[in-house]
């Protein structure tokens, strides 16, 4: 059933601005530059991780603390920290080794404006960073929370989650991968961290399992609906729109649902899941109405 959500179109956008304004101030605040000789490398992680972007990821974990009434600080803490190692991310993704990218968000790269080995350094340091923030007690002052959140941001975020992923993105090149394959690849290497963001709320907020259940449901559906959606606008978007390089999946060769279904029947899959997601919501009624309109979004934005 498609969602009906052109009721309200500034309202998703409001939330997340204000969101996005909550978790930069925290990343201001968690990465402060010192008048020391590694000033340079904290520059080059602000720059990283606040130079913009949509903080999807940031408002997922926001919006579903909301759901458990968690403290809006903690939350924010949490965001931070995967607004941290999605960041992280991007600067090893847009290095010359991996995707040989200039442009992140309309700006030149990090390796671009500072240069390669600062860049590995800071997304080095981006991804420790993280895992600190959500290991003080600042952000849960139950330690058994602490601890299911970093188990959660591990798995989402290694070998057996994103950066999995991006290995078998890059063996994947010039190859022709199944429906099957590209599904695992782009859950692996996107998906598990937006996925991770959703469920962290539910974490923060000691959920019943059930409800965990649904949120988890929610926030794969969604990671998918995302993935796919970036192939579209990379093969249909504008630089301008998008704030990086466009066309670059078909000429590196790489796998994508584009390439396998062709531009409009990727679309189509995308709003599905995108649909899906917004219908593992049901239970939790008006209070998730936010996500139900990301999901939306996640299908119908420019960038």
């Amino acid at each position: 059933m498609a969602l009906d959500l052109v009721r309200k179109p500034d309202l998703l956008a409001e939330a997340m601005t204000e969101a996005a304004r909550l978790v930069e101030a925290q990343l201001d605040a968690l990465l402060p530059v010192p008048e020391a000789a590694e000033a340079r490398l904290i520059e080059a992680m602000r720059y990283a991780c606040l130079n913009g972007g949509k903080r999807l990821r940031a408002f997922l974990v926001m919006e579903t603390a909301k759901l458990f009434t968690v403290n809006v600080t903690c939350a924010a803490r949490v965001a931070a920290a995967v607004e941290m190692l999605h960041a992280y991310s991007l600067v090893h993704d847009d290095l010359p080794a991996m995707d040989d990218d200039d442009l992140r968000r309309g700006q030149p790269s990090c390796h671009k404006k500072f240069d390669e080995a600062t860049a590995i350094l800071a997304g080095d340091a981006l991804q420790t960073r993280a895992f600190e923030v959500l290991a003080e007690e600042d952000t849960h002052a139950d330690a058994e929370a602490r601890c299911e959140l970093i188990s959660a941001f591990a798995l989402a975020s290694g070998a057996r989650g994103m950066v999995g992923g991006q290995m078998i993105d890059m063996l994947a090149e010039g190859k022709q991968l199944s429906g099957p394959e590209i599904t695992r690849l782009q859950a692996l290497k996107t998906g598990r961290l937006i996925q991770f963001s959703a469920e962290a709320g539910a974490i923060l907020g000691r959920a019943p399992q059930a409800q965990r259940h649904f949120i988890a449901a929610y926030g794969r559906e969604l990671g998918g609906a995302f993935q796919i959606y970036d192939d579209v606008l990379d093969e249909a978007g504008s630089a301008e729109d998008i704030g990086k390089t466009v066309g670059k999946d078909a000429a590196q060769g790489k796998a994508t649902m584009v390439s396998i279904l062709g531009l409009d029947r990727a679309r189509a899959q995308a709003e599905h899941l995108a649909d899906q997601a917004a219908q593992h919501l049901e239970s939790f009624g008006e209070r998730a109405e936010l996500l139900k309109l990301l999901a939306r979004f996640t299908v119908t934005r420019k960038s």
